[in-house]
Order: structure tokens, then C-alpha cells, then sequence
């Protein structure tokens, strides 16, 4: 698909094709570049031409945006996503069926799998695994029942030596790549903002990554800010964009601790909360933060349910 996207043919659009691009992005919250985005991978938007030779959107691609931010809200990957809302007419944007996804697979065969390829160096079996996994089951299962339990059990076998440092390096550059992968236009919407990062010295962030996705998935909308980020740089950040929620995660205890004091300023002027192993109830009260629990799904549900209370 070019740049320009599918279209009718100029002087068709018909008189209910009158919404430029700008205008649709103000109706769904979606930034213009994210809908640009959305019309040239995935198809969603299909622009009809005026006389002039101007893009116009009608009420119909409305309704896919609709569709498929209803689905990313559920926890579908935005390319799962997109080909649901494709599927659906307008009268179906309420029900969101899951049953229009691809035949549910066995989730702990799928698991499996993923681990076989990740130590065995097969790139291609992985990735394919994952787009399988993600077809049949929402995000939020899939990092659950899936990708954090096999991190899990790599760091443990990394530690005993059963495996080596380079198949742990390549299984964590193939998952965090499918992950930053989902997290496009994850500051999209009208929800929330947050801010999420990995004090300085920090480079352990695929907890964190996780969690991210898991919030976007409630509604949040996230900058993520990743490894190894100065306190300062967090703080700017926040402060630019009006932040509701800044959280910061870390395996070890040491990063937050050599960075307590900035982040006790950061968390006098707004809500942080401290995730990770190295987060203890202690260092959060000292800081004036809220200490996360380790499981990033649980966090993510928590920090919303704390919102929305």
C-alpha cells in the first residue's frame, strides 16, 4: 500500500466523505501522524478524493478507528486489531466478538513453543509463535500465561548456567523487539498520561516494558521513557506533558536508592508510584511513592483501580 492509501476514484467521494484528517483525529483522539500510520500498514482508513484531489474521511472509517481502539483496548495487538475492525460492519462496534479472531490455540502448547524457538535460535518459529499467540488471546494473557514466565525461568537459567549468555541476549532482543512493536501510538487517546521509565543505571527493563502495555491496555496513555533515564530526565518529561503518573521500575534496590532524593522531589509535585524487585514498601514510603506489586499486570491494575476509585 503507498502513501497515499486507497481511494476512490477523484470526484466519486460521495457527500457523506467530508471529514479531513484533522478532524477525524479530533473526533477519536487519535493523533494525525498514529491514523496516517494505521491507514498505510493496516488498511483501517479509506479516503475518498474531492474534485481537488483532497483526502476526506466519511463516518465509515470513524467507525473502524472505533472499532479497532475498542479491540486494543481488549488487549489485541493494533494489527489484530485493525483486520477485526475491517471485518466488522458499523452496526457491530459495540460487540467487538472475539469469535471473529483466528481459532483459539492451546495456550500452554503456544508457551511452549515460544520457549523451544527462543533457545533454540529460531527467530522465524518465534516471531510466528507470537503472532499466533496474540490472534487468539488478549495481550494481557499473553504476557501473563506467556512471555513473563519464560523471562522468569530464563533469568533462573541463565543464573545456573544452563544456558548461555548468548541465547539469553537473543531471546531478550526478540521479545523486547515484538514488544516496543505493540507499544505504536501507545500515547494515543484522550486517557491519563504516563510517564514510565528505569532510574539511572537501570538497564533491566522488560518488567517495566510489560507493565507499560498492560496500562495502555486500561486506558492510560504512556510515554516510555525505557532504561537507564536520569531522574532529571524523568522529571522533565512529567512536568512538559502534565503527567498524572509517573512510575519507575527496578530490578535491583540500588538505582532508586542513589536516586531517591531527586525522585522525592519528582513525587512531591505528583503521584509515582515504584515498581520492580527493587522496590520494597520501605524505599516507596521514603520516597513519597506508591510501592507496585512485582507482577506488572497486577500493577497496571492496580494503579487503574486507584485512578478510578
Amino acid at each position: 500500500m503507498d502513501d497515499t492509501g486507497p481511494s476512490a476514484s477523484p470526484g466519486r467521494a460521495s457527500s457523506e466523505a467530508g471529514l479531513r484528517i484533522g478532524q477525524l483525529s479530533r473526533r477519536v483522539g487519535v493523533s494525525p501522524d498514529v491514523l496516517r500510520a494505521w491507514e498505510r500498514r493496516y488498511g483501517v482508513l479509506r479516503p475518498q478524493r474531492s474534485r481537488s484531489g483532497q483526502r476526506l474521511y466519511t463516518s465509515s472509517d470513524e467507525t473502524r478507528v472505533r472499532q479497532m481502539l475498542g479491540h486494543i483496548e481488549r488487549g489485541y495487538s493494533p494489527a489484530v486489531a485493525a483486520r477485526l475492525a475491517a471485518r466488522e460492519g458499523p452496526a457491530s462496534a459495540a460487540t467487538a466478538p472475539a469469535a471473529d479472531v483466528a481459532p483459539t490455540a492451546d495456550l500452554s502448547a503456544l508457551a511452549a513453543e515460544l520457549r523451544t524457538a527462543l533457545l533454540g535460535l529460531d527467530e522465524a518459529r518465534a516471531e510466528d509463535v507470537i503472532d499466533r499467540l496474540l490472534a487468539s488471546y488478549a495481550l494481557d494473557t499473553v504476557l501473563r500465561e506467556a512471555i513473563l514466565p519464560f523471562l522468569h525461568d530464563l533469568g533462573d537459567l541463565w543464573s545456573r548456567g544452563a544456558i548461555t549468555v548468548g541465547q539469553e541476549h537473543f531471546a531478550t532482543a526478540v521479545i523486547t523487539g515484538r514488544l516496543h512493536a505493540l507499544a505504536r501510538g501507545w500515547d494515543a487517546g484522550v486517557g491519563p498520561r504516563a510517564v514510565v521509565a528505569c532510574p539511572s543505571h537501570e538497564r533491566h527493563d522488560l518488567g517495566l516494558l510489560c507493565f507499560a502495555l498492560a496500562l495502555r491496555n486500561r486506558g492510560w496513555r504512556v510515554w516510555y521513557l525505557g532504561a537507564d533515564t536520569p531522574a532529571a530526565a524523568i522529571d522533565g518529561v512529567a512536568t512538559q506533558l502534565e503527567a498524572d503518573l509517573v512510575v519507575v521500575s527496578a530490578v535491583r534496590a540500588e538505582p532508586l536508592v542513589d536516586a531517591a532524593t531527586d525522585l522525592a522531589e519528582i513525587a512531591g509535585r505528583r503521584r509515582m508510584c515504584l515498581g520492580g524487585r527493587g522496590a520494597s514498601p520501605a524505599l516507596a514510603a521514603r520516597i513519597g511513592a506508591q510501592a507496585l506489586p512485582e507482577d506488572p499486570i497486577a500493577a497496571a491494575d492496580l494503579v487503574s483501580a486507584a485512578r478510578n476509585a
